[in-house]
């Protein structure tokens, strides 16, 4: 079975975002970033972005020194330094943006291990008035971190969200470090059901848990093993059909492939779901069991498994 790398684990999370429930407090993040005033690199670069030239990346003038990114020894890992200290190191370190946060500059850095499977972690970098340079990386299962929004007196981070979990959305300030803001849920779409399937419109298998019949049969099913349902789906292609009409899709846990492999059929007729999971022991378990599954979705869990999914 053909199988493609998502094109991110984010793309497919965001959409879950806009229909998760509203902070504890009552206070929302605000969408607009505000970058503070443009700082003077080497090649006069921009802010906003990391320069060109991925290798020479070039310096950034930032609080009386400057910031660097470089690569000491050829394929081996970036390096991140302000004034010659080390801040932070992985094969992937890009310069994002300088943002104001109260009266404070603040430096973000995107730093990672590269590749599609993850995106990269968030350094934040700052300087206190007479203080040290200071650091400060969020991440999220290490698996890169959460989209950062920008307001006047804090950076605030959504979580991705996988179907059935609750997750802390954070905030950062210079004055208070990172803190919690609230806790956000997933949530399907409200009122869609099993006639409003259309697998024609999935990136991943996955997206079928916006519909919310789809969730409620999978909670059923699954109950608290939910999420880790879904992430054994978050690398996969689309979706193949039964001659029944049911579609199915493979996937597996980034990092992990051939490890933590995942199956999930849907019958829209039926009103039926059906998944499989290779374990920590390497056995597969199935919601419902394997005996109570169609001959036609069971074969295609089998073909999936003798393709080395």
């Amino acid at each position: 079975m053909a199988r493609s790398l998502l094109a991110g684990v984010c793309g497919l999370v965001l959409l879950v975002v806009p229909a998760a429930s509203a902070f504890a407090q009552a206070q929302t993040p605000a969408a607009a970033q505000k970058p503070a005033d443009q700082p003077a690199t080497d090649q006069g670069s921009s802010s906003d972005a990391a320069p060109a030239d991925d290798d020479k990346q070039a310096p950034i003038a930032f609080e009386g020194g400057q910031l660097t990114i470089t690569q000491p020894e050829q394929d081996g890992e970036k390096v991140l330094a302000y004034d010659g200290k080390q801040l932070a190191s992985n094969y992937d370190v890009f310069f994002d943006k300088i943002v104001k946060i109260g009266d404070v500059n603040v430096a973000l850095v995107d730093v990672g291990d590269g590749g599609n499977q993850c995106g990269p972690a968030k350094v934040i970098v700052w300087k206190p008035k007479d203080g040290e340079i200071k650091t400060t990386t969020v991440e999220q299962d290490e698996c890169g971190a959460p989209p950062a929004a920008i307001s006047d007196s804090a950076i605030y981070f959504v979580p991705y969200l996988l179907p059935g979990e609750i997750r802390a959305a954070l905030q950062w300030s210079p004055t208070e470090g990172l803190t919690t803001s609230g806790n956000l849920a997933y949530t399907p779409e409200p009122g869609t059901d099993w006639k409003d399937i259309d697998p024609a419109k999935y990136d991943n298998i996955i997206d079928a848990f916006h519909n919310e019949a789809v969730y409620k049969a999978a909670k059923a099913l699954l109950g608290d093993t939910m999420p880790d349902m879904a992430t054994s789906l978050l690398v996969g292609g689309g979706t193949e059909k039964t001659a029944s009409g049911a579609f199915y899709a493979t996937g597996c846990v980034p990092h992990d492939c051939g490890g933590n492999d995942g199956f999930m059929a849907v019958d829209p007729a039926k009103h039926k779901l059906y998944f499989a999971r290779r374990g920590d022991d390497g056995a597969p378990a199935a919601w419902p069991p394997l005996k109570d599954w169609p001959d036609d979705i069971k074969k295609a869990l089998d073909d999936a498994r003798g393709s080395g999914n």
